[in-house]
């Protein structure tokens, strides 16, 4: 059986405090991912970045396997969590 290793992850309270985006935009080249959150507010005529996350594809594979699986278990608890479709997305983006 293999040995799991500890990780020691410090969280200051800076970072604990988050950042609330509502959109994120990802691009990629052969090797990194990149991640921007941004928070799109009514009214305005500017948004912008306000974290950047950069993975290595790997790392973005598992992230992402890691991300479904918590929806998955936020679902059964909760109850499924209604996707914004038909293409208006781009014009609601959370608000209504």
């Amino acid at each position: 059986m293999a040995e799991q290793k500890k990780i020691n992850i410090e969280l200051r309270d800076e970072e604990a405090e988050g950042i609330y985006a509502n959109f994120a935009v990802i691009t990629h080249s052969p090797a990194e991912f990149v991640v921007d959150f941004i928070r799109v507010l009514p009214g305005t005529k500017k948004s912008r970045v306000h974290a950047r996350v950069i993975m290595a594809p790997q790392n973005i594979k598992a992230f992402a396997q890691a991300l479904a699986g918590n929806i998955s278990k936020y679902e059964e608890k909760n109850g499924e969590i209604k996707s914004l479709s038909n293409g208006q997305q781009d014009k609601q983006i959370g608000f209504q």
